[in-house]
């Protein structure tokens, strides 16, 4: 991939999480000065690379995004407070917080005369009327007029991409922005109550094939549909559409719409092991169906997923069966050196 980003001076917010880990990482191999900036501190970052400058800041602070923008080209907006549906659903002020933190780096960005801007919105600005069903068509760029957005996490998302928006139309400030759809992979949360649906079921599987246990829990009756991104095809996508004469918000998903019962069946078949399911119809389900229309990137970028969801699901339930058996060894350890 030639990201004709080389010998440039960027700063990723939000680079100890998932996507910002897997975008420095490539950014670092490409002679870069990388300034990476998140607000936990650095021993709980997803990745950590020792070639670029590490800190540990809140960008909802104004003067700390100053601070963080000066002598910079480029900036990368990959922060937010979010997580799977169980915690956008149960924290809508918090994820709404995350505002101070796009408005904030915009502003600095003008102080500090930054070249250009990306923002990491999501499919959840979506019209959340138009996904009510399973298995809809996959969802347009302009799908997300008139304003319906997923309450909280989506109406941030939604109100940030108006400013970036306005921010190149009264300040010149070249910015970009990619609704991303689900995208999941290795090096990412898979416990805690921040994890997404991919991650979940595989360390659901993975746990029931440990310890021997006969059921998983999935939430809602498994029926609900989404379509899912390999982070791979993300970093590629976001890249494409970084170096891009194009201003509108832009998909960077995948159309390949599945199941949550499809998907489980997937990586139970990778697992190799047979489970009953207790269907948890009171948890947070989202909207019914959602799905990528890729018709904007294919044109534009000349950019679609590669990884199918098949090879990428095998990849991260990998993965996290490797670092639970790890973390079996390590109490394993713990205890009979507590014993001896």
């Amino acid at each position: 991939m030639d990201t004709l980003l080389t010998n440039k001076r960027i700063l990723v917010a939000g680079g100890g999480g998932f996507i910002g880990g897997h975008l420095v990482k490539h950014l670092s191999l490409k002679k870069n000065f990388l300034r990476v900036v998140d607000i936990k501190p650095i021993k709980y970052w997803f990745q950590f690379f020792d070639n670029s400058e590490n800190i540990s800041l809140d960008l909802k602070d104004y003067n700390d995004c100053i601070k963080m923008t000066k002598n910079v080209d480029y900036v990368f907006n990959m922060a937010c407070n979010m997580g799977g549906m169980g915690f956008i659903e149960n924290n809508k002020a918090e994820c709404m917080i995350s505002v101070l933190i796009n408005t904030n780096l915009l502003r600095a960005c003008i102080e500090n005369k930054v070249k250009k801007y990306f923002f990491s919105s999501s499919a959840c600005v979506y019209n959340t009327s138009k996904q009510e069903k399973t298995f809809i068509k996959g969802l347009k760029e302009e799908d997300a007029y008139p304003a319906q957005p997923e309450d909280g996490y989506g109406w941030e998302k939604l109100f940030s991409e108006r400013m970036c928006r306005h921010f190149y139309e009264d300040y010149n400030l070249e910015t970009r922005i990619a609704r991303y759809h689900n995208v999941y992979g290795p090096f990412g949360t898979f416990d805690g109550g921040r994890e997404k649906a991919p991650a979940a079921i595989c360390r659901k599987i993975a746990e029931a094939k440990i310890n021997n246990l006969p059921n998983i829990d999935i939430w809602g009756d498994g029926e609900q549909t989404r379509s899912f991104l390999y982070i791979d095809d993300c970093i590629e996508g976001t890249l494409r559409l970084f170096n891009s004469n194009f201003r509108e918000p832009m998909n960077i998903g995948s159309d390949e719409q599945v199941s949550i019962n499809q998907m489980a069946d997937i990586i139970q078949a990778h697992a190799g092991i047979k489970l009953n399911r207790n269907y948890q119809l009171d948890k947070p389900k989202g909207v019914r169906g959602r799905s990528s229309d890729n018709t904007l990137s294919k044109k534009t970028l000349d950019w679609s997923y590669n990884i199918s969801l098949n090879d990428g699901l095998k990849n991260i339930y990998d993965w996290i069966y490797k670092m639970l058996l790890s973390e079996e060894s390590s109490k394993e350890k713990f205890i009979k050196s507590s014993i001896e």
